[in-house]
């Protein structure tokens, strides 16, 4: 089932009726163009304080999403859910971000890909990150506290905490502390 949030830009939620797979926190702000998708499954749980932007969809494929507290997620951004998602606190995600928690499976060149399945290994954000604009984050990583992802970055590989990452795939740049 896909809910569709329509009301004025950036009001507080009124949830009217309280759905078993989506539990947002009254204080939650979404645009009137998010979309919450949960038709195969899975369960979106958003925090306190967080706020959603223009077009964001975060879609669950059958995975758990959870998002912390006062966390931004901004213009036409995507969470997938496939293998499970969780975000931490005081996440920062720019926009056109994608988040995808699986690879398909490729192993056998005389099956279609699209018939193989797939691989969900799932994703984690630790708190306070910051994910910059257009950035990729795939399928078995997980994001350190305090760590910064640069703009345009695609991550494939574990990000230490309170480091700077950057670039295709993403490679350390610096470190914070």
């Amino acid at each position: 089932m896909v809910y569709r949030i329509v009301r004025k830009f950036l009001k507080t939620l009124k949830i009217k009726k309280k759905e078993d797979n989506i539990d947002i926190h009254s204080s939650v702000r979404l645009s009137d163009s998010t979309v919450l998708d949960v038709k195969f499954g899975g369960k979106i749980t958003i925090a306190k304080g967080t706020e959603i932007l223009n077009g964001v969809l975060i879609m669950t494929y059958g995975g758990n999403i959870s998002v912390g507290e006062n966390c931004s997620i901004n213009p036409y951004s995507i969470l997938y859910g496939h293998g499970g998602l969780t975000i931490g606190d005081n996440v920062l995600i720019a926009g056109h971000t994608i988040i995808i928690p699986a690879n398909h499976i490729f192993l056998d060149d005389k099956t279609p890909i699209n018939s193989q399945g797939l691989d969900k290994k799932g994703i984690i954000i630790e708190n306070d990150v910051w994910i910059g604009a257009g950035c990729r984050i795939l399928d078995g990583v997980t994001i350190g506290t305090g760590a910064i992802i640069a703009a345009g970055a695609v991550v494939n590989k574990n990000v230490e905490e309170y480091t700077v990452v950057g670039g295709v795939p993403a490679k350390l740049i610096k470190r914070r502390k």
